[in-house]
């Protein structure tokens, strides 16, 4: 027999958080107001109807019930069941609550199997290419392999994100902390450099126990060149194991590694998981509102909301990318069914392309992608500084997006009609099965091409 669930406070939290009375949740759950009290009040249990309910207007909140295993096992069907592949066949909430909560088994199965299956359309993605790119075999740069790495790990490290959170609140926020305690548990001291143009970003001198930073670096980076010395001291082993049993091919593979569990733990001191995730749903992922509260930058903010994948406490699926001024991909991760390309640009008609040419200025797209899945994505180019007029500053632009059934909490998507028209996107040119795109650069690697002497569209083949 099932377990009944008692969640009264959990509800009566989502339901404050949401801003409603008990009147108007019991009109969004299609219950009444007395029985919702009696729930809230711990009077009566959880029920399957109610879960499909809340399934259906909080989707991502059913986490919020940790020690509730048919509410995660709930979510993660009805999560694989809105994947296109099973379009034509929909299932009410209510039936697949029952479905569920009568045969676990099933569903558990059923879960598996379709995680399996979205690897291995990723896997055989990556397949197709490499073989479209021209790269014979396995041959990744490190830098390739490393990015391959946090992908298939999901972009979250739990053991560095909690001991980042615990060393955050041990030491507490703030420049000085991590100076501080860079003094007193680790004898760093810090020195100043006078000439940016010479200087490293950060160099750290290992026999005279001195870091040095650039002053060309904003205080935000400045922050996190700290941030990043202080858990390669304070996590240096944990650090050191995850990257000599990670599956990488060579030693300069390892060593980018260790230093992009290093950048991931630093991101992790500064934006402390819990806090974060509940000021970003607090504010509704307000990219420049979280750079303020947590004194970082607009791109430290962005990769961070992508991190936020903790077993029972997960933020919303996010994507994420920084992309240069030549097209060429710089970061990217993606928690939702959206991928990118791993050789080349990206498709031309993200409009991450056009917020490059364009910094300090925000820019939203609905994009939707050749499986019918539509996104909510806001885009911003940036420039680093030089500190030197003889030296150019970098240039770029990143973008954060969602899936858009996340709209309503993603400020972002404010402005923009959900249910109309959307931009038509792909993942490359090479990948995407589009026949009508007038923005391509190659045919698809999949389909033969016609061409015809006496006839000229935009594109000069046709698509077959």
């Amino acid at each position: 027999m099932r377990k009944r669930l008692f969640a009264g406070e959990r509800l009566r939290a989502l339901r404050q958080r949401s801003g409603l009375g008990q009147a108007a949740m019991a009109t969004r759950l299609g219950i009444s107001v007395s029985y919702l009290s009696q729930l809230e009040n711990d009077d009566r249990p959880m029920t399957s109807a109610v879960l499909a309910a809340l399934g259906r207007h909080y989707p991502r909140d059913l986490d919020a019930f940790e020690g509730d295993e048919p509410a995660r096992r709930f979510a993660a069907t009805r999560t694989a069941l809105d994947d296109p592949l099973f379009a034509d066949a929909p299932i009410a909430a209510d039936m697949l609550a029952r479905l569920v909560e009568q045969q676990p088994h099933f569903a558990d199965r059923f879960i598996a199997l379709h995680t399996a299956y979205r690897r291995a359309e990723e896997r055989l993605q990556m397949v197709e290419e490499t073989m479209s790119s021209g790269v014979a075999g396995d041959t990744r740069l490190p830098w390739e392999e490393v990015r391959d790495w946090f992908h298939e790990a999901g972009n979250y490290v739990d053991l560095l994100d909690r001991r980042a959170e615990a060393l955050a609140e041990a030491i507490g926020p703030g420049e000085p902390a991590m100076i501080g305690r860079l003094r007193t548990a680790h004898g760093i001291g810090i020195d100043a450099v006078p000439d940016a143009m010479s200087a490293p970003l950060r160099a750290l001198d290992r026999r005279t126990r001195r870091l040095s930073l650039s002053p060309a670096l904003p205080p935000e980076s400045r922050r996190f060149m700290l941030a990043h010395q202080l858990v390669a001291f304070e996590m240096e082993e944990e650090i050191a194991a995850i990257a000599d049993n990670a599956a990488l091919r060579s030693a300069e593979a390892r060593r980018l590694l260790a230093i992009g569990l290093a950048n991931y733990a630093a991101g992790a001191l500064l934006m402390p998981y819990e806090r974060f995730r509940a000021a970003a749903r607090s504010l509704r992922h307000d990219i420049d509102r979280l750079g303020q509260q947590f004194s970082v930058s607009f791109e430290q903010a962005c990769h961070r909301l992508s991190t936020l994948q903790r077993q029972g406490a997960r933020g919303i699926p996010f994507f994420f990318c920084r992309v240069d001024m030549a097209g060429n991909i710089t970061k990217r991760h993606s928690a939702t069914r959206l991928q990118f390309a791993r050789f080349g640009g990206a498709c031309p008609l993200w409009i991450v392309h056009e917020a490059v040419a364009i910094p300090d200025r925000i820019l939203v797209q609905l994009a939707e992608t050749p499986d019918g899945l539509r996104y909510v994505q806001m885009a911003k180019g940036l420039v680093k500084p030089s500190g030197s007029y003889a030296r150019t500053p970098r240039r770029y632009a990143v973008a954060l997006g969602c899936e858009v059934q996340h709209a309503g909490d993603f400020i972002y998507a404010d402005g923009l009609d959900v249910a109309g028209g959307a931009t038509p996107i792909g993942i490359s040119c090479r990948l995407c099965p589009r026949t009508d795109c007038d923005q391509r650069a190659f045919p698809p690697a999949d389909r033969a091409i016609r061409i015809d002497p006496d006839r000229r569209d935009v594109v000069p083949y046709r698509v077959t």
